[in-house]
């Protein structure tokens, strides 16, 4: 059990005040259940929501927007650590976000508690993803439950889910006496009516035309005949098509000259007044156009009240009213549907006998019952704990690598309507420091990724708030600015930065990946008039310009003049490490400083765009001194800004920063599209664990309550403010592992193969050569010989690391 001794149960389903016939039932449902258990049971409702926003109440405790992945993860996450016993979900395709309805499994994939799940709809002719998605939602379940016996069937034969998981529980009916009609009529102004009831949410498949066109003829047979049709229209019905269905229906009503016998009731009733027009009724009809409707709650409670019910014949009809508790027609046959009217309304003891047997056989699954029912799977002792959790067929999410999901929420509290703002006391934006193009260039990039795995609407509206504030740090000739105060305005003799490289890399990424063609336009003319000063930069800049250039040759290829420009900037880095390259010191620069891995990627980038040989050849070996220097055969040691590491100095070990670990993960993801190699992939989820504890101090860097990054590590422990560089640089790190895990899947190697691969050997560069001291091991400080921490310089000239903030 969870805290306390009651049983703490989750229903993830629609949720009233939503118009659904499923959110009635869950209310039911848990109701039913809070009886049975006798304050023993404790409801958590997780509500799907649909576009329109609804102000929930006890018992929901989280809200789930049907088309955002990420908030399946975080009910996931939500209930994991809510102490919950079981789950139980009400599953109708239509409820759920993806193809068939896929994305309720990255939810129930996550899950530690068993899952029982109760199927509204079963497919007798699925397309592949709805079939595949239903499978997925039995696998990852205990116990499946149907509410027809034909449901066990198809669950068996079309979808080949064990018997011994298929449980058989009704639809839950209202606990109703059996009564007189005529003592409710006088509610609705009715006495003297005979009455014909149609209720739930009106669309098109209902068939009310059917029992419209078959009214004159009852009407003249009965003149005091009155049908009702109860209900709304559909929500998404009502969104499409609007209330064309209902306008069609009433013109019928006045061509047919039945307006004084035909009533519609425009509305979403609440239980009781619903229980008053079913005890109102003599006569219900079910005039549904196909038989594919397994469950019908309207059905189960026009025979629990024990009405005299006419239905066509669709799967869930032909249980409920088999051995005489009903009477079938045919689909869309108005002349049978009048004269088996006609003769129930003439005929007292068929009308009495229909009656009777429906009630007898409702007082079987009255909700009482079926609360009971419930109670007794959900608090089986027997229900096992999930240890491991199902494999997910949602392709393109991080579910499998075990790592944290991507996450908004701490972003959220570093923007405003200007931009995002550099840095943070602990997570409280820092407003003293204002903003800064590097930062809002690099959120641009990380919203461009989260929106293509997530389609998250709010990763949009903060890519135009980020665009906004790059677009703004343009001059008229394309030079950027880059430190801007909280008052809007820039700051007067900036420090040397690579603001230039960072927004070409933006507008570039934008160019490969627009979210929308609208995006496309606008970041190309951007990009072109800051493209004409690439080679007016400092190393950093000007690998950053050429990630820029490569993505937008990815979409306009033909574009020479860019092309022109790339070869420049990459043959530029060539220069660089030509004219500083030693047989013991193969890199850009006579000191190892920040963000060191940005510079052999973009050689990596430049190969892998123009194919001249000299770049892949210096970009391996950069490369692989980098690692030679930061991976120690266990775990990322990365150089640390109090010292960097001048040729033949010594190496400082802190302070360690997360911006590091951004580029090392896109360096070594380049690494391996460049060769092919699959150790860079391994490599990169070591690197990638720098955040979870896989460092110096074995602490996690990445704060999974704030959902924001620490600054860094220092000799003393975490720097723990959370400004956007780290906060960023983790998420940027992440979705750039979940672009490599999905690479993995589609080229999975045989087994043999991949345990070939991943074999001691093969898990670090440094493994593979002789057994001998590394110059980081050479060089390496003990941690507890080091010095106190020390306060980070606030400019960041050439060769100097970006600022944090002291807490």
């Amino acid at each position: 059990m969870g805290k306390g001794s009651r049983k703490r149960v989750a229903f993830i389903s629609s949720f009233l005040p939503r118009k659904c016939g499923i959110a009635t039932f869950t209310s039911d449902l848990i109701n039913s259940l809070d009886a049975a258990a006798k304050g023993e049971f404790e409801a958590f409702v997780v509500a799907m929501r649909s576009e329109n926003d609804l102000k929930y109440s006890n018992p929901v405790k989280f809200e789930v927007r049907q088309n955002v992945k990420n908030d399946y993860i975080c009910a996931a996450d939500y209930l994991n650590f809510s102490h919950i016993d079981v789950v139980c979900v009400q599953h109708e395709f239509g409820l759920f976000g993806g193809e068939g309805g896929s994305y309720i499994n990255l939810l129930l994939n996550k899950l530690k508690a068993p899952v029982i799940t109760t199927l509204h709809t079963i497919l007798d002719s699925p397309d592949p993803a709805y079939y595949r998605s239903l499978v997925d939602v039995c696998e990852a379940s205990q116990t499946v439950i149907t509410m027809n016996k034909r449901g066990i069937d198809m669950l068996r034969d079309i979808y080949h889910v064990s018997g011994k998981k298929v449980r058989l529980i009704p639809h839950g009916i209202p606990d109703l006496p059996f009564v007189d009609s005529s003592y409710y009529k006088h509610k609705f102004g009715m006495e003297g009516r005979r009455t014909i009831l149609t209720f739930g949410l009106l669309d098109k498949n209902k068939g009310i035309e059917v029992m419209l066109k078959a009214m004159p003829k009852i009407i003249e047979a009965d003149p005091s005949v009155l049908y009702i049709i109860l209900g709304m229209t559909h929500p998404a019905v009502l969104k499409q098509e609007g209330e064309s269905y209902r306008f069609k229906l009433q013109r019928m009503v006045k061509e047919l000259g039945c307006s004084e016998h035909v009533v519609f009731h425009n509305r979403f009733v609440k239980d009781e007044e619903l229980h008053n027009f079913l005890c109102a009724a003599d006569i219900y009809v079910t005039p549904y156009l196909n038989e594919q409707r397994l469950t019908s709650g309207t059905l189960s409670f026009a025979v629990g009240t024990g009405k005299a019910v006419v239905s066509t014949p669709y799967w869930a009809a032909l249980e409920l009213l088999d051995e005489g508790r009903g009477k079938i027609v045919p689909f869309n046959n108005s002349k049978q549907m009048t004269e088996l009217i006609v003769h129930i309304l003439e005929d007292d003891p068929l009308f009495y006998s229909l009656r009777r047997k429906a009630y007898d056989y409702g007082r079987l699954r009255t909700w009482p019952k079926n609360g009971q029912v419930y109670w007794k799977l959900l608090s089986s002792k027997r229900l096992p704990v999930r240890l491991k959790p199902a494999a997910v067929s949602v392709p393109g999410t991080l579910s499998n690598l075990e790592v944290p999901e991507p996450s908004l929420i701490h972003l959220k509290r570093l923007t405003d309507d200007t931009g995002l703002i550099q840095h943070a006391t602990f997570t409280s934006p820092n407003r003293k420091h204002g903003y800064c193009t590097d930062d809002n260039a690099r959120a641009a990039i990380a919203m461009i990724k989260y929106y293509a795995q997530y389609a998250d609407p709010d990763a949009l509206r903060f890519l135009d708030t980020y665009l906004s504030f790059i677009l703004y740090s343009q001059s008229e000739e394309g030079n950027v600015r880059n430190f801007m105060r909280y008052d809007r305005t820039w700051l007067d003799d900036e420090p040397a930065n690579d603001a230039l490289g960072r927004l070409l890399w933006a507008f570039g990424t934008v160019i490969a990946k627009p979210p929308t063609p609208a995006y496309l336009s606008i970041a190309k003319d951007a990009f072109d008039k800051s493209a004409v000063h690439v080679e007016k930069q400092f190393p950093r800049g000007t690998a950053y310009s050429i990630l820029g250039m490569c993505d937008y040759l990815k979409q306009f290829p033909g574009a020479s003049d860019i092309k022109r420009q790339l070869e420049i900037a990459a043959d530029e880095l060539v220069t660089q490490y030509r004219e500083n390259n030693l047989p013991d010191w193969q890199w850009f620069e006579d000191i190892l400083t920040y963000d060191n891995a940005i510079l052999p990627c973009a050689l990596f980038a430049s190969y892998l765009t123009v194919k001249k040989q000299k770049y892949l050849n210096i970009a391996q070996k950069t490369c692989e001194f980098f690692l030679e220097n930061t991976f120690n055969g266990s775990h990322f040691s990365f150089i640390g800004c109090k010292g960097w590491y001048e040729r033949k100095g010594v190496r400082a070990v802190f302070d360690q920063q997360p911006i590091e670990v951004a580029s090392t993960v896109m360096m070594l993801r380049a690494a391996f599209d460049a060769t092919g190699n699959h150790k860079f992939l391994t490599l990169q989820r070591k690197a990638f664990d720098w955040f979870l504890g896989e460092n110096d101090l074995h602490i996690p860097v990445y704060d999974f309550r704030t959902r924001g990054c620490n600054d860094g590590l220092t000799p003393t422990g975490l720097n723990t403010n959370q400004g956007a560089e780290s906060t960023i640089s983790f998420l940027l790190s992440l979705l750039n592992l979940a672009e490599s895990y999905a690479i993995i899947e589609k080229t999975k190697p045989t087994a043999e193969t991949q345990r070939k691969r991943t074999s001691a050997k093969t898990v670090s560069v440094l493994l593979e050569r002789p057994a001998q001291q590394t110059v980081h091991q050479k060089q390496s400080v003990k941690i507890k010989e080091l010095s106190s921490k020390e306060n980070i310089s606030k400019n960041r000239p050439k060769g100097a690391s970006k600022t944090v903030v002291d807490r």
